[in-house]
């Protein structure tokens, strides 16, 4: 699973731009975290849902690939529950579906006091290449 959680971490520059540090990586889950900036804040000095988005969007990658197998996104939601302006923001995945081509998995995105700030739903199709084969050709 390191190498997994590392493979993502590296190589999602987005995710890295955007300051999300991917926590944890198990079979079929997922726990990552973005600490509020300036650069996180929309016209209201509220987390611009891009920002959440993106949070959610990355821990939901890594828990979808958790398995070596690449996974890339067919179809995402996200319903914007709270509003935050400060602190840091947590998102953690779970696998609730999977078959040998697609997969559904939910991310809770969380404030400091646990509070819920967005739910995520995505589903994945799940592609015969695994996963450290793209880490070798990346390498190369």
């Amino acid at each position: 699973m390191e190498a997994i959680r590392q493979f993502i971490a590296e190589n999602d520059r987005f995710a890295k731009h955007a300051g999300i540090e991917l926590l944890e990586v198990a079979e079929g889950t997922a726990s990552a975290r973005m600490k509020i900036t300036r650069q996180h804040l929309n016209g209201v000095n509220i987390v611009h849902g891009g920002a959440i988005f993106t949070l959610a969007d990355l821990t939901f990658a890594a828990a979808s690939n958790s398995h070596g197998s690449v996974a890339v996104a067919i179809n995402v939601s996200i319903a914007y529950i709270k509003a935050v302006g400060e602190g840091t923001l947590f998102a953690k995945a779970r696998e609730v579906s999977r078959n040998p081509k697609l997969a559904l998995y939910l991310v809770d995105i969380t404030d400091d006091d646990g509070g819920l700030v967005a739910t995520f739903q995505g589903m994945v199709y799940r592609k015969k290449e695994k996963l450290l084969e793209v880490n070798r050709k990346l390498s190369v």
